[in-house]
């Protein structure tokens, strides 16, 4: 729960000119909330034609890169992808193979085993990619921090291109190409690209001007599905990718990601941005936290749909056990903390016991739980390897560069990184992440955005609510509007799947809307018949058994007798 509401409220006259300028009167609302006060702004906000693509050859060292790949195609050379276990850099390794290999090129993936090799690029597997005959190895979504692995690559005579989105360490890789938007010398203005969408740029840098059409009809799927997976922002370039990419796999041309949205109970129903990054993202995903990344590979690669419908069977039991190892350290998480409570500071936990592949997203819940830094490690032969979840506000990367006398490695950004840490070391971590943190308990306050208070309930018409199609595809950047309502009276309310989730009639000036709240039993929300709330939601279509309705997922619901109130 929040423990304040931002409501941004609009600016009048902007509605009005964009429902002038043919838009609906909600979608308007929520776009001059976000500050589009002309309909020829907004367009173009909302437009995802090619001509918003930017020059590939305005990146750094692209041009380098570039020209090596191609020699590598007129040669004939073996190539090796080197990629990360993630989906972003499995739809990357996906993307340069199969572009390559369609050159004729005799071209091999390298990603690295999560649990065994851990991130990024090790010397150890470039020795074996040079066994293989490669003379070429490109990275994608990794490499920009290998230094040391960049001078191993040189000793041992193989060339290194790299392609990443990370940020930066003190020092660029001494090797042919380091492509990164986020080199300090990089004036790219496609500063946010996902590590596939980095990998796109460089196909069509080693295609030449005006291949994006052509390249973007063999990928774009590939490209919206990593942008989705890593979370980024969905604006400018993000935002054409995705739009086209989701074109793409609602048309089912990739046989592995149309039987993946099939087992993942998709088909028939519409494919956006939440479909992806919550239903088949996870399950890719599960492959790379398994230690089963060709599983993946495969799905993506393969043109045999029959093929495809059994490896997308077996990422769907992947994602099963996953979810149930999950459910198990959660579980463990929270006894720990019982025991011995954050107490408004940052959560270090660790074990012996606990699933590498996993830690992230237990470390997500917790950091979405208690409203605090996360940090879940795994510790096998005293060394501890942890993913860490941050809050806004507070600067993970920042933080752990200011503990790197502690660690052994880190790496990510401001919201979520990695690292590694001998075991009797982690108290200390512990403590000195706490001091950073600052006195006091909740110092970053969990705050939700709030597009727009609905002051008249008949602004939540099914036409209306339908138009919000209008501003997808939704992510970062352009988030999902987010409402509120004030004192809405609870007509009912029951408890949905054993009492997990919560059912709602909410009713405001004698209009009654449904709403559902995830993950939420009615105790913890403090929801009975005949109490006053406020409440955040999103709105969206419900359809059952042939008739349509509006319904409200909400966000966050306060009793209005709460002291304190987020909302004042």
């Amino acid at each position: 729960m929040f423990d304040r509401w931002n409501i941004a409220g609009f600016d009048r006259e902007s509605a009005v000119a964009l429902v002038r300028g043919g838009f609906n009167p909600l979608p308007a609302v929520i776009l001059a909330c976000r500050g589009l006060r002309e309909p020829e702004a907004a367009r173009e906000f909302l437009s995802g034609g090619l001509e918003r693509l930017t020059d590939p050859l305005s990146m750094a060292d692209m041009d380098k890169a570039a020209a090596r790949v191609r020699a590598a195609i007129a040669s004939g050379e073996r190539v090796a992808v080197y990629g990360d276990y993630d989906v972003d850099g499995i739809t990357a390794s996906c993307l340069v193979a199969g572009h390559l290999r369609s050159r004729g090129l005799d071209c091999r993936i390298y990603i690295p085993q999560r649990l065994e090799e851990g991130y990024g690029v090790k010397s150890a597997a470039l020795d074996t990619i040079k066994s293989w005959g490669c003379t070429l190895v490109i990275t994608v979504d990794c490499g920009i921090t290998a230094v040391e692995e960049a001078e191993h690559a040189k000793m041992i005579g193989l060339d290194l291109v790299i392609t990443d989105h990370h940020r930066c360490g003190d020092a660029i890789p001494d090797c042919l190409a380091a492509v990164d938007p986020k080199r300090p010398d990089c004036h790219s203005p496609a500063k946010e690209l996902a590590g596939v969408g980095v990998a796109f740029k460089l196909i069509c840098a080693v295609e030449g001007p005006g291949s994006e059409e052509r390249l973007l009809a063999s990928f774009s799927d590939l490209v919206a599905t990593g942008t989705v997976a890593d979370v980024m922002p969905v604006t400018g370039e993000n935002r054409v990718l995705i739009k086209l990419g989701l074109d793409s796999l609602r048309a089912g041309e990739r046989p592995g990601l149309a039987k993946l949205r099939a087992a993942a109970g998709l088909e028939g129903k519409a494919l956006n941005v939440s479909n992806v990054g919550f239903a088949m993202a996870p399950r890719i995903n599960a492959a790379g936290r398994l230690g089963s990344t060709d599983t993946a590979v495969e799905l993506l690669m393969t043109r045999d749909p029959a093929r495809a419908e059994i490896l997308a069977g077996e990422l769907c039991a992947m994602n099963r056990e996953r979810q149930r190892i999950e459910g198990d350290m959660y579980k463990e998480a929270l006894d720990l903390l019982e025991s011995a409570p954050p107490e408004g500071r940052p959560i270090v936990l660790a074990s012996r016991t606990w699933h590498q592949g996993i830690c992230g997203i237990v470390a997500s819940r917790l950091c979405e739980k208690f409203g605090l830094p996360a940090i879940m490690i795994c510790v096998k032969d005293g060394i501890g390897r942890g993913s860490c979840r941050s809050v806004g506000g507070f600067n993970l990367y920042d933080a752990l560069s200011r503990c790197r006398d502690v660690l052994l490695g880190f790496g990510g950004h401001e919201m979520a990184a990695g690292l590694t840490v001998s075991e009797d070391r982690v108290d200390e971590l512990r403590r000195r992440l706490a001091d950073l943190y600052g006195p006091g308990p909740g110092r970053a306050q969990r705050v939700l955005d709030v597009d727009l208070e609905v002051i008249k309930p008949e602004l939540l018409s099914l036409r209306n609510v339908q138009a919000l199609d209008e501003l997808e595809p939704y992510g970062p950047g352009n988030p999902q509007p987010t409402l509120c309502m004030r004192d809405v009276l609870v007509e009912n309310c029951a408890g949905l799947s054993d009492g997990k989730h919560t059912k709602l009639w909410l009713s405001l000036q004698g209009q009654v809307f449904e709403a559902v709240f995830f993950s939420r039993s009615p105790e913890e929300l403090g929801a009975r018949t005949g109490r006053r709330a406020h409440v955040a939601f999103t709105p969206q279509i419900n359809e059952f058994r042939g008739r349509r309705t509006v319904q409200l997922m909400l966000t966050d619901f306060v009793p209005a007798d709460q002291d304190p109130n987020p909302l004042l």
